[in-house]
């Protein structure tokens, strides 16, 4: 059975960092993408960044430079530190492994 299992969601003000976890099981995870995505209330599910298995990462325009998206094989974990946060930021983050499985997701607000 696959598991992802996010956590480090929180409330957070803005120029403030948090980081995201992925903790995965039930995959042979050192050969999955990983990627996180995110969705804010009314806007649809979109892509933050992405991981593969040898290391090559891609992220949405609005959060280079800003978020950066690590693995730790060992771990079965995928990270997303995210620096600078806008308000603009705020929404669930979810955890994807591959094309199919889903994490339950983590709220992010970023607010004073």
């Amino acid at each position: 059975q696959v598991q992802l299992v996010e956590s480090g969601g929180g409330l957070v003000q803005p120029g403030g960092s948090l980081r995201l976890s992925c903790a995965a099981s039930g995959i042979i995870f050192h050969i999955s993408t990983m990627g996180w995505y995110r969705q804010a209330p009314g806007k649809q599910r979109e892509l933050v960044a992405q991981i593969t298995s040898a290391g090559n990462t891609n992220y949405a325009v609005s959060v280079k430079e800003r978020f950066t998206i690590s693995r730790d094989n060992a771990k079965n974990t995928v990270y997303l530190q995210m620096n600078s946060l806008k308000p603009e930021d705020t929404a669930v983050y979810y955890c994807r492994a591959g094309f199919s499985f889903w994490g339950q997701g983590t709220q992010v607000t970023v607010s004073s």
